[in-house]
């Protein structure tokens, strides 16, 4: 008797309604595979940005024209805040899925008790995380040499971090469909790469023509930025009230694909 109860299994571990722990891991994990090569994830951006601001402020020179109210280099580090921001939220979490599809340790994520809204969730933060972090250092660095002042500290933070769900979660859906990394590629260059430079990003879209405004007002990479830039110099090139609720629509929208993704295994589960 004393032998049977020595060696009885012990009893399923209960996680209760959400794994709290295994999502906090996830994350975690998430968050030390950037952390760790910090050169590439967050100075690397942090430069390029930096080259951007150089050459838009020598090509437009000391004596370029004010836009909304405020010299030109004003208005457009906001936009190249942002950018450098989405970019590495999705950066983060397409590599992070493709890599481990083409190594074959996708099983690492699959194989632990979390749902598909928990491994979302946690993946999607982590890439939150990366895109707010890099915001936050690229930040700080333009504040050198551009004059940075906040107007609206809670439009800063909304778009700052809805912008990044947004790209983070449109980089998971695009590391599940991709088989390789030429997927991965074509989806960064035809898809995100034009949305974020026809975005407002360098301009304000009061000056393109009619039809190319009604796309701009159709490209949801611009309400981002519009919105972010208005935190800063309290001008805005469209709807403000109609960013906020688009951009949440936007991020519903993709969560829900994201999970049902990951919880029916698409091109995960062989």
């Amino acid at each position: 008797m004393r032998d049977e109860a020595r060696f009885h299994p012990p009893e399923p571990r209960s996680y209760g309604a959400v794994n709290w722990l295994g999502t906090w891991t996830l994350f975690m994990k998430e968050v030390r595979r950037f952390l760790k090569v910090y050169f590439q994830t967050i100075v690397a951006p942090v430069v390029t940005t930096l080259l951007f601001l150089a050459v838009f402020a020598l090509a437009v020179g000391p004596v370029a024209a004010e836009v909304k109210g405020v010299p030109f280099i004003q208005f457009l580090a906001p936009g190249l805040i942002m950018m450098a921001m989405v970019q590495n939220a999705f950066a983060n979490t397409s590599s992070s899925i493709i890599i481990a599809k083409v190594q074959g340790n996708i099983v690492d994520m699959l194989m632990p008790p979390l749902t598909g809204a928990e491994q979302a969730v946690a993946v999607a933060l982590g890439g939150v995380a990366r895109g707010v972090t890099v915001g936050c250092v690229v930040t700080a660095a333009m504040t050198v040499f551009v004059p940075v002042s906040i107007h609206s500290l809670g439009l800063v933070i909304y778009h700052g971090v809805m912008g990044s769900l947004m790209l983070s979660l449109l980089g998971m859906i695009g590391g599940i469909w991709a088989d390789k990394f030429d997927h991965m590629a074509a989806v960064t260059n035809f898809i995100v790469t034009p949305l974020s430079f026809l975005s407002g990003t360098f301009y304000s879209i009061d000056r393109l023509p009619e039809g190319f405004h009604a796309f701009a007002l159709a490209n949801p990479f611009f309400y981002m930025i519009d919105g972010f830039r208005a935190g800063f110099i309290g001008q805005s090139d469209g709807s403000v009230a109609g960013g906020v609720a688009g951009i949440a629509l936007a991020n519903l929208v993709l969560a829900l694909v994201t999970w049902r993704m990951l919880a029916t295994g698409y091109k995960l589960k062989g």
